[in-house]
C-alpha cells in the first residue's frame, strides 16, 4: 500500500520540446531521490517513451510525477494521461514488435519492463492513463 504523496509536479506534453522537458525533469527527480545510474537510465527511458506515446498517439497530455513511499521503500510514480482515442487492444499494444504508428513498437512493452509497477487505464474515445512506479 502506498503511503502519503511526499512531492508532486505536473508537466504538459503538447510538443516535442515538452518530451525533452519530461526527460530532464524525470532525470532531476531520480537524481534527487538517489536512484543508481542504471535505475535512472531505466526511469528516464520509460518516461521518454511514454511521453512520446502521449504526444503522438494521444494528441498530447500531461505527466504527473510523484515521490511515493510504501513502508520503508521510496519510489517515483509517473502518471501519463491524454484525451486521445484510447487503446483498442492493450494486450496487443504491449506486444513486442507491435507498432500503431511510425515507432519501433518498443514503447509500452519496453516501458513496462523498465519499471517495477505498470498499469494502463484506457477507454476508446476518452483517452489513456499509464501509471508506473520504480522503487528503490
Amino acid at each position: 500500500m502506498i503511503g502519503p504523496i511526499q512531492k508532486t509536479e505536473f508537466l504538459p506534453i503538447q510538443s516535442a520540446a515538452d518530451v525533452i522537458l519530461v526527460r530532464q525533469r524525470v532525470r532531476v527527480w531520480s537524481e534527487e531521490m538517489n536512484f543508481s545510474l542504471v535505475e535512472k537510465t531505466k526511469i528516464v527511458t520509460a518516461a521518454s517513451e511514454l511521453a512520446r506515446n502521449a504526444l503522438e498517439h494521444g494528441g498530447g497530455g500531461q505527466l504527473e510525477i510523484e515521490q511515493v513511499s510504501s513502508g520503508m521503500r521510496q519510489g517515483i510514480r509517473l502518471a501519463f494521461s491524454d484525451n486521445g482515442p484510447g487503446i483498442a487492444n492493450v494486450n496487443l499494444a504491449l506486444t513486442d514488435g507491435y507498432a500503431s504508428g511510425r515507432g519501433m513498437g518498443l514503447g509500452l512493452g519496453g516501458s513496462k519492463r523498465l519499471m517495477d509497477e505498470f498499469s494502463i487505464d484506457t477507454q476508446i474515445g476518452r483517452g489513456t492513463k499509464v501509471t508506473c512506479i520504480r522503487w528503490k
